[in-house]
């Protein structure tokens, strides 16, 4: 038996190792990975067997004959409801290797079904009707029991319609944050399982919790509307003790629980916290605390909805961070009352979460002074720029304890629960002795779904690896247990468009799996008569807000995600269940689009969102895009019908494959008919319009090159600064690729004027903006309503930084989904002297990397890693015959000519006007010279003027060109552009990548 090959990392369906405690299937599937070792090894066979809590095999699987390691099906008997199990595997290679047992990997399931729950729901507050409640405090509820001697194990399943805290004899249950979360409550209700064994002591505990309002009752949306779920906080906990003699025993929520309030006095997700440390006593979470003048709590039953395992991690706090600046200000910070001190914060990064402050007694805080804690994204001419929160407030208010006092002897903390923030600055304001505060009594609490990192990037640029930090970043504190739009304003949802667009760079980033799963059957459930709502789950549908019957309305790009996102976690961790699950949402949310378009299958009219955010759009009309909205919008009836038939085949669904192929056809053609010229040209004549039709094959035979290269022209004669929104922009990169445009790809990714990816890293952005200039250059908060700093949505282009830059991709064949076969495609340029991508793929960690050794005479080295299981498509970038490899270290090397391809002669006076702008240290020098003669206020203009004449000379463009209105310049710019010329070539223009 050899020791080189060893399975590590056994999974139970999309839960990371060891998460499977509490989980929500009889038959959870099995992943595995195998540790690098032998080179080429494959599975060629693998062994399961299930071992009991104390170690002993009780069921073994026949050996199965494959080379499948990732959500295998489960080959035991199914479990029942909180039986627990260990699972060993065993695999054995195509050369015979064959590896020991894995170590045990403990499975657990949950409550299986409705009727395993005797706990009911119990709440504090009167019933009411959705609407707007009078605030109220958290409510503590609590209840006391025994524990007889002999307890083996404990389990809490708990969930609640609010947000929970729960503590055992004092003692937190679990770090999750906000649980249990938000899911489409009206449907689902998600539980959590924890293991409290250790929690409790033979004899008298005690169980409490804390209710906040959250999602269920809290504000959502704008326009003041609260508690669109109901009006009561209400507790769901049953807590199972099992003891050695075999017999089990529930302590559950019913009536004998009893309440009072807390010293939460408010909370609210948008408006922030309240406390009143004065009246915080942690005894009533202890055994012997005397409840007898508590209120009895009242029963409510169990909910409506399912109640339902988690798929996804938790909310948690994953890392601190310490102010890089502390400022006492002069004068009261915003919103602060006169003659309050006001010190405020840098973080030194946007952050999602909540800030935490100790407060020394050696301060001297007096008791009944009130701190108030003040969070925005950015500073606007050195004031706290609040205007992007809109209505909601930020604020977490603080009412103190004297240090005199027996319970506040130390220090205070001044801490949330119940809300979060999006935010780099804070203003924390209130008595004198605040100016004492430093960096050491502050910290910025940083919370997000805690899902594992799964990719890297890093490169020879500084603000590309910038940018690629903020992509993270922005996908981190927007995933807080939905795809959020924004973390900071009155907003905070989860719209489908932007999380379809940012799926296959949220999937690279991390293992987002479940996370996908758990949200999908939330798109699922709110979806009506096919249409997929904007946000999920859904508080915008209905009268006031968008649709008068309260059905939602269903829009291109965005009720995509109920089609997009189940085929983007099938290709990228290969779980055919996702499709098969998903399959009637998809099917139901195609067949209300065809309804929509009607017989000529031309999906026109009606509300769009559009290019969400093109930056020619206005401030004050975001869906004011080039892009005609119908021409988007039948593009994507035409996708839709092509991914169903993508899924079907997956499923085995021929005759549904072969339906659903003839309408993706019959929508292209109607597409092409209406919008496509019989040369390429689409309808529209803008970025966007192109990328669809490229990258979605909506073009007629032999016009998509020159369609392609329109794209380019108009990426040139923009100056190579970006003219998508929302839908274009994680197309325009690939469209551009696909046509033989990557030199311009990389000029559009590498620029640094605004509008550009970069633009905002050159600001000091640390996450991604919602718009392009959210910040204008000026320092001027960008006037239009929807200004977010942390808008994952535009970093949707990290995905082709990842599979073409550096050229990490999972293969397009769906028999090798989930990154069995990697394709290694990479396209370098841009002036970049190396790129690397890693990515913990199901089969095991993957690398590529990218770098150059001299300058044009010298070498291209590419170094790839394979996981065993695996094996990858190699394709250099010179254009020779890709070839393929199995697991294993693998290096390759190219003359740096062969693998950036000829640069062409130096740009002269003779040369196309199109050469010129595809060079970039030409251009660089040129631009200059024609702004100073008016040609354009920028070089982006100047570009765009130019624009008639790419296929003239640069000498006739020179002699041409004008400033608006006025006569050309002749002579005299075509000296200044022949002097710029020539300032670029003895810089070396052109060069191995092309420049910047």
């Amino acid at each position: 038996m050899s020791t080189q090959v060893r399975v590590v990392s056994v999974r139970v369906e999309h839960q990371r190792a060891g998460g499977g405690l509490g989980i929500g299937e009889a038959a959870p599937r099995l992943s595995w990975q195998v540790a690098p070792g032998p080179r080429d090894w494959v599975q060629e066979r693998y062994e399961v067997r299930l071992l009991d809590a104390g170690g002993e095999v009780v069921e073994t699987a026949a050996p199965v004959v494959s080379a499948e390691q990732v959500l295998v099906a489960w080959p035991f008997t199914p479990l029942t409801s909180g039986q627990r199990r260990l699972v060993q595997v065993r695999a054995t290679g195509a050369d015979g290797s064959t590896s020991e047992w894995s170590e045990p990997e403990p499975v657990e399931a949950g409550l299986l079904e409705r009727r395993d729950w005797t706990a009911v729901l119990v709440t504090a507050d009167p019933a009411g009707e959705p609407g707007a409640p009078v605030a109220s405090p958290a409510p503590r509820l609590r209840r006391g029991f025994t524990v007889r001697p002999g307890l083996r194990s404990a389990r809490l399943h708990l969930t609640a319609q609010g947000l929970v805290e729960a503590h055992l004899n004092g003692r937190r249950v679990g770090d999750e944050l906000l649980a249990p979360g938000w899911t489409a409550y009206r449907s689902r209700l998600r539980y959590r399982t924890h293991d409290v064994t250790d929690l409790l002591v033979e004899g008298d505990n005690a169980l409490g919790a804390l209710l906040g309002n959250g999602w269920w009752r809290g504000r959502l949306a704008w326009g003041g509307r609260r508690a669109l779920y109901g009006t009561q906080r209400a507790l769901l906990a049953q807590l199972e003790l099992t003891y050695d003699d075999g017999t089990s025993e529930r302590v559950i929520t019913d009536s004998s629980w009893r309440w009072s309030p807390s010293e939460v006095l408010d909370d609210d997700l948008y408006d922030g916290e309240h406390v009143d440390l004065r009246r915080r006593d942690e005894a009533w979470l202890s055994a012997g605390f005397d409840d007898a003048g508590w209120d009895a709590v009242t029963e409510l039953g169990l909910p409506d909805a399912d109640l339902v395992a988690a798929d996804s991690a938790p909310v948690r706090a994953v890392r601190t961070v310490r102010p890089v600046a502390v400022e006492v200000l002069d004068a009261p910070g915003v919103g602060a009352d006169p003659g309050q001190t006001t010190v405020r914060l840098d973080l030194g990064e946007n952050v999602v979460g909540h800030l935490r402050v100790r407060v020394r007694p050696e301060l001297g805080p007096q008791d009944g002074d009130r701190v108030v804690v003040r969070q925005a994204e950015v500073l606007e001419h050195g004031a706290l720029g609040v205007r992007p929160l809109r209505t909601a407030k930020c604020l977490d208010t603080y009412d103190l304890a004297g240090s005199s006092s027996a319970d506040q002897a130390g220090e205070q903390v001044l801490e949330p629960r119940f809300t979060f923030h999006g935010f780099r600055y804070a203003e924390v304001s209130g008595p004198a002795w605040l100016a004492g505060l430093t960096a050491g009594d502050v910290e910025g609490v940083v919370i997000t779904s805690d899902l594992e990192l799964a990719g890297g990037f890093s490169s020879s640029e500084p603000l590309l690896d910038q940018l690629h930090a903020n992509v993270l970043r922005g996908w981190q504190g927007n995933a807080v247990d939905v795809p959020t739009d924004c973390p900071q304003r009155d907003e905070r949802l989860g719209w489908t468009g932007d999380a379809q667009v940012f799926s296959p760079t949220a999937s690279f980033l991390t293992r987002s799996g479940g996370f996908w799963t758990s949200w999908l059957k939330d798109v699922a459930a709110d979806q009506v008569d096919g249409a997929v709502p904007f946000v999920v789950p859904d508080v915008l549908s209905g009268p006031g807000v968008f649709g008068s019957d309260g059905a939602p309305v269903p829009a291109a790009a965005w009720g995509d995600a109920g089609v997009v996102i189940p085929w983007v976690v099938f290709e990228r961790t290969g779980d055919t269940a996702v499709l098969e699950r998903q399959w009637p949402s998809m099917v139901a949310w195609v067949e209300r689009l065809l309804r929509e378009a009607g017989e000529d299958l031309l999906w026109s009219g009606g509300f769009q969102f559009g290019d969400w955010l093109d930056p020619t759009a206005p401030p004050e009309d975001a869906a004011a895009a080039q892009a005609d909205p119908d021409v988007i919008a039948t593009a994507h009836l035409a996708r839709g019908a092509d991914l169903l038939a993508r899924t079907a085949r997956v499923l085995g669904r021929d005759d549904d494959a072969a339906h659903w192929d003839d309408v993706a056809r019959r929508v292209r053609d109607a597409f092409v008919a209406e919008y496509v010229t019989g040369a390429g040209r689409v309808l529209s004549d803008c970025p966007t319009v192109y990328a669809v039709a490229i990258c979605w094959d909506l073009l007629p035979e032999g016009s998509r090159q020159h369609a392609g290269d329109r794209l380019a022209d108009l990426v040139r004669t923009s100056g190579f600064r970006i003219s998508t929104g929302f839908v274009g922009t994680p197309l325009v990169t690939d469209a551009l690729t696909l046509t033989g445009h990557v030199d311009v790809a990389h000029r559009l990714l590498l620029q640094r004027r605004v509008p550009s990816w970069l633009y905002p890293v050159t600001m000091g952005a640390t996450t991604v903006w919602e718009r392009w200039d959210s910040m204008l250059p000026d320092g001027t908060i960008n006037p239009g309503e929807m200004t977010s700093f942390n808008h994952y949505a535009l970093g949707a282009v990290a995905d082709w930084m990842h599979r073409t830059l550096v050229g990490l991709a999972p293969s397009t064949d769906p028999r090798s989904a989930g990154y069995r076969e990697l394709v290694v495609a990479p396209r370098p340029g841009g002036g970049l002297t190396s790129a690397s991508a890693w990515h913990d793929t199901p089969y095991g960690r993957a690398d590529v990397a990218w770098s150059v050794d001299g300058a044009d005479g010298g070498t291209w080295h590419l170094d790839v890693v394979v996981p065993p299981g695996a094996r990858a498509v190699v394709q250099l970038p010179d254009g020779s015959e890709p070839v393929s490899v199995g697991s294993g270290e693998h290096s390759f090397s190219l003359p740096v000519a062969a693998a950036f391809g000829d640069t062409g002669a130096p740009v002269g006076l003779d040369s196309p006007v199109r050469a010129l702008l595809d060079d970039a240290r030409a251009w660089d020098a040129v631009a200059p010279a024609l702004v100073d003669a008016g040609v354009g206020h920028d070089d982006g203009e100047a570009a765009r003027r130019i624009a008639p004449l790419l296929e003239r000379s640069v000498r006739t463009m020179a002699l041409s060109a004008s400033a608006p209105g006025s006569v050309p310049s002749g002579t005299p710019l075509l000296q200044a552009v022949e002097r710029a010329l020539a300032t670029a070539a003895a810089a070396g223009g052109g060069g191995a990548g092309g420049g910047r």
